[in-house]
């Protein structure tokens, strides 16, 4: 599997109700459809991880409760204001997970293993820092500038993710490279 593909996989997996909520609400469907299709879905996952005996990751446990709890928040009050704060509880939210020391160590390809982790746990902190600069910037908009929250929900998050994923997979990729060639490079018995 390309390593690319094998890094964004469980993270999209992980968020994947969320997504498809954001999605939805981006396509205009009606919030409630949008709410109940992500609560299904975020349902569905864990169920089917239970049932096969996998283990549910503390993000995805978090990304289900999310959708749950803002899904059926969204069911209840059909407010729009509602939905465009909602963004920024969220971020701030996955924010204070991901100052978790070392979360991103799941998404580690084991080609990089015992070569990445100190960068890997360093990306975590950046990635947290992404997501209170996005609630913020969201609270903002949502709040001053309302009439462009749709295009700004359209465009940042998902440049600013990409952006960041794309710095992070270049980053590692040729940190873990240099590492692998030096440590091939290092005689057997000398001290590195």
């Amino acid at each position: 599997m390309h390593p690319l593909i094998y890094a964004a996989r469980p993270l999209v997996l992980d968020f994947l109700a969320t997504i498809v909520f954001l999605v939805l609400v981006a396509l205009k469907v009606d919030a409630a459809i949008a709410a109940g299709v992500a609560i299904a879905i975020g349902v569905a996952q864990v169920a089917i991880l239970k049932v096969i005996n996998r283990p549910v990751a503390p993000l995805q446990w978090l990304g289900l409760a999310l959708v749950l709890v803002f899904g059926t928040a969204s069911l209840l009050t059909h407010d729009m204001r509602f939905l465009m704060v909602k963004p920024t509880i969220i971020y701030l939210l996955v924010g204070a997970f991901m100052l978790q020391r070392g979360w991103m160590l799941r998404y580690l390809p084991p080609i990089a293993a015992g070569h990445g982790e100190d960068v890997m746990v360093v990306f975590g902190y950046v990635w947290a820092g992404l997501m209170f600069v996005s609630g913020i910037a969201n609270a903002v908009v949502a709040v001053a500038f309302t009439a462009h929250w749709v295009v700004f929900m359209a465009i940042f998050p998902t440049a600013s993710k990409v952006a960041l994923f794309a710095l992070q997979y270049l980053t590692m990729r040729t940190v873990v490279r240099r590492r692998i060639i030096a440590a091939r490079e290092v005689p057997e018995g000398a001290v590195a």
